[in-house]
């Protein structure tokens, strides 16, 4: 595409993005704050370099898969660029799984090396055993080890732009993850088509991320974005509390926050005590992805912060955002419209593009989509159509090219033979001044007809009554069709969710309908 006109055949994307700062004579500006302290791009270029060189006296060949279960430290950029730049092909993966998850990992990916945080060492040291491909775990005492033995100068390994650059893995939300496996092309594409033109970023940028490294939405908010651009990124190791979060705003004084919407519903349920040191003066633009941003969290969280939230969609297979809303046009319940350099179309099951206003099957195009699923040949033919990949949304499209999220492929409901979307019945459910969140399902009644059920997290100091139920079924009746209006209401102390903040909709659905609500 015209936006790789002026990428070499011969191309390495740390190279690219880490070195090009120092050339830029940005070396000694800071390019990461942590709560430890500050480190520079020659610091984080010199880490990367003396790591590559490690990785290479370890054994680790060009190609080479390296799994990184670290956490939002200085460490990962370092790790992840230099492995990048010796060739080798580092895997980040969720740093608060299990034993078993993390020997599905290193089974599936045959890393040769794993580079893992102190805190996560006996899982996987535990998740390491009977591992056939795997020669090495290091925790950071001996990474710094390694590091400070190694050469400080790397020459970059050999790569083209479409050589293997970096796995990210799926957030398997319905079955073991997939390996989606990206090219050395992919950083550099989204760079040029979101980071620069919607959020117009600049070296003055200081960037803060509350999804981690370890999402492909946060790989691309804290560290590929900021970097390529020769901004500064905040990471933050700790779980992204609260107070953490709120804290980190005020001391860091980011230019750029991004967030997820489980993130902004629990910042603005907060207790007020958490808000009275709030700073969110720095910001000027909040991002959300991972999950569709309701209209009534949007308008909350600007007449709290006074700062808009563009809302957008992406996914692990695409790197990062694809559909976005923009800086001078937000549109509340809306995902917006096409990234310049993506294409995107709404098409039935068989492929036909639908009327604008029709539910249909969100396929999306662009030179940042994963190359294949590692080892999973059959789904990626399923997913993956010529330069075509279908997302498992559904969505719809109108005449002014703005689309609108209706639900997974799998969490839509069929009522009384019309089609309806979870998402929408939420956004109403969520617009209630007494609700925080809420999940809506399909459940099977007596005669295994689909209705709609609505499990419900309400606002702090609001509490579970057969009146407010009544009162939220009145509220709904006014603004949503009938056969949409859920026929019950469960209220749940919260809803089962991904890593990355999806609601995990099936699993309401395998519990069954809950007991009846009593006061």
């Amino acid at each position: 595409m015209a936006v790789f006109a002026g990428l070499p055949d011969r191309y390495n994307a740390a190279v690219d993005i880490l070195d090009s700062a120092l050339e830029a004579g940005l070396g000694a500006k800071v390019a990461v704050r942590t709560a430890s302290g500050d480190t520079t791009y020659n610091e984080v270029a010199e880490l990367a370099n003396r790591w590559g060189n490690a990785l290479a006296a370890l054994g680790v060949e060009q190609e080479d898969r390296v799994l990184v279960a670290l956490l939002d430290t200085v460490e990962f950029p370092a790790t992840f660029f230099g492995a990048i730049k010796a060739g080798a092909v580092p895997i980040p993966v969720n740093t608060n799984l299990t034993a078993d998850d993390y020997a599905y990992y290193l089974a599936d990916s045959r890393a040769k090396v794993v580079i893992v945080s102190e805190p996560l060492l006996p899982v996987m040291l535990e998740a390491a055993k009977g591992q056939g491909h795997l020669k090495h775990v290091i925790a950071d005492a001996e990474w710094r080890r390694l590091v400070e033995q190694a050469d400080p100068e790397l020459t970059p390994a050999d790569t083209g732009r479409d050589d293997m650059c970096f796995w990210l893995y799926t957030s398997g939300t319905t079955g073991r993850p997939k390996a989606a496996v990206h090219l050395q092309h992919d950083m550099r594409f989204c760079i040029d088509c979101y980071a620069k033109p919607i959020l117009n970023m600049t070296a003055d940028d200081v960037t803060f991320s509350v999804a981690k490294l370890y999402f492909a939405y946060g790989l691309g908010n804290a560290l590929f974005f900021p970097f390529a651009m020769g901004a500064t990124t905040v990471l933050n190791a700790a779980p992204p509390t609260p107070p953490t979060v709120i804290e980190h705003v005020r001391r860091f004084r980011p230019t750029i926050y991004y967030g997820v919407p489980t993130s902004y519903a629990a910042l603005l349920a907060a207790e007020p005590e958490v808000w009275a040191g709030a700073d969110f003066s720095s910001v000027r633009v909040c991002v959300s992805a991972g999950e569709p941003l309701s209209g009534s969290l949007l308008e909350r969280w600007k007449a709290r912060t006074g700062v808009d939230i563009l809302d957008g969609i992406g996914s692990t297979e695409c790197a990062h955002i694809f559909i976005t809303n923009r800086l001078d046009d937000i549109r509340p319940d809306c995902s917006g419209r096409v990234v310049e350099g993506y294409g995107a179309k709404v098409v039935d099951d068989q492929g036909v593009e639908v009327p604008d206003g029709e539910v249909g099957n969100l396929m999306v195009s662009g030179d940042s989509i994963c190359a294949f699923y590692w080892n999973q040949h059959e789904r990626t033919k399923a997913a993956i159509k010529g330069e075509w990949i279908d997302t498992g949304d559904k969505y719809t499209r109108d005449s002014g090219g703005y689309f609108r999220y209706q639900g997974r492929s799998d969490d839509m409901l069929k009522v009384s033979g019309i089609w309806v979307s979870p998402v929408e019945v939420e956004a109403a459910i969520n617009s209630h001044p007494a609700v925080l969140e809420s999940a809506v399902v399909g459940v099977l009644d007596e005669n295994r007809l689909v209705r709609p059920e609505a499990h419900v997290v309400l606002q702090p100091g609001s509490q579970p009554a057969v009146e407010l139920e009544e009162e939220l079924r009145g509220y709904l009746r006014e603004r949503l069709a009938h056969h949409k209006c859920p026929r019950e209401f469960h209220f749940v102390d919260s809803l089962p969710k991904t890593a990355t903040g999806k609601i995990q909709r099936y699993l309401l659905r395998e519990a069954g309908a809950a007991k009846p609500v009593t006061a």
